[in-house]
């Protein structure tokens, strides 16, 4: 996981950190939902946190329809 942001583009950056803050907050609504014994909730927000972390690492495009180069 990447743990400063990329010296590139400055919208490199923008999407970095707001992937980065989308990605703490869904492990705060985790903890929300655990606490709520809410399991199916508890199941997609983890697959969310976890596609957060597979694009902050670069091994996963921010969209489905993004092609890489």
């Amino acid at each position: 996981m990447q743990t400063h942001p990329s010296q590139g583009k400055p919208e490199t950056v923008r999407k970095e950190q707001n992937i980065a803050y989308i990605r703490q907050m869904l492990g705060e609504l985790g903890t929300v939902a655990r606490n709520e014994e809410a399991d199916m909730l508890c199941y997609l927000i983890e697959m969310a946190y976890l596609e957060a972390g597979e694009i902050l690492k670069g091994s996963r495009p921010v969209s489905v329809t993004e092609k890489r180069s």
